[in-house]
């Protein structure tokens, strides 16, 4: 389905990748993207597509000694400007790692490190609004989702901190608290669907040494049989396929190594 965003929802994923004719390959076989590859003035920017629909983007990695992180998917939010949400951020404790940039009449973006050291960037649409189909996930059910974002979850140590920076830099306001315990800490971006997203307190969840990070999840029909064809196609599994109440989730790995997850209905 269609879905506007509003300030500080997700609206955009990309994928950093150093192998991008394989990571077209990958996902065409497993999501069935297809690719429109970008011309000189996009630096061959590749926009993927569900259905004629965009879901996602990619680009490929340049030799950069100074960039320490793996391949990756960036998760975007919306902002009606990314100057002022960067300024926001840097006052709100964060770092800007891209300062903001027009992208063509597309419109402009950011990328920002969250007060927990997190990246996440900021798109400020013009003629490009961003996701022209997500999934929509909902008491557990995943709809209209397959081979297409559904979910956005950021795995944050600083769990409080981040809240409070999102709230203050992306303008989050009618959150919902799903749980606050000590085992399990979880507040959704909105309190009625579309939710779009949370945040996870990863503290206890995550292996000592492993970052927090921001993570898509796209739909499947059938996440156990997307997991396999993940492991066919020269991927890796993260996290195995297991129900929960927010549906059956999988934590998988491309050839190329950038982390994303999947999400179907329970079985």
């Amino acid at each position: 389905m269609s879905f506007s965003p509003k300030p500080g929802d997700p609206t955009w994923v990309d994928l950093y990748t150093t192998d991008l004719d394989r990571a077209i390959a990958f996902y065409g076989d497993l999501f069935g993207w297809t690719a429109e590859r970008g011309g000189e003035e996009f630096g061959g920017y590749t926009t993927l597509r569900k259905d004629g629909r965009a879901v996602a983007g990619a680009m490929g990695r340049h030799d950069d000694p100074g960039d320490p992180y793996p391949d990756r998917w960036t998760v975007y939010l919306n902002s009606p400007d990314a100057l002022s949400t960067t300024a926001k951020a840097s006052e709100a404790g964060g770092n800007v790692i891209v300062e903001p940039m027009a992208i063509g009449d597309l419109g402009a973006m950011a990328v920002i490190a969250d007060v927990g050291g997190i990246g996440v960037g900021v798109w400020q649409p013009d003629t490009f609004a961003g996701f022209e189909s997500v999934g929509i996930v909902a008491d557990g059910e995943w709809n209209d989702h397959i081979g297409v974002p559904s979910w956005f979850e950021l795995m944050t140590r600083a769990y409080d901190q981040s809240l409070l920076f999102y709230q203050n830099v992306f303008g989050w306001r009618d959150l919902l608290t799903v749980a606050d315990t000590d085992d399990f800490r979880y507040t959704t971006i909105h309190a009625v669907p579309p939710m779009g997203g949370g945040i996870i307190d990863a503290t206890g969840h995550l292996a000592e040494g492993v970052p927090g990070s921001w993570t898509v999840y796209f739909g499947a029909d059938d996440v156990d049989k997307t997991a396999e064809q993940t492991v066919a196609l020269g991927g890796t599994i993260a996290f195995e396929p297991m129900n929960t109440p927010y549906g059956r989730l999988a934590g998988l790995v491309d050839p190329m190594g950038a982390h994303f997850s999947i999400g179907g209905n329970a079985r």
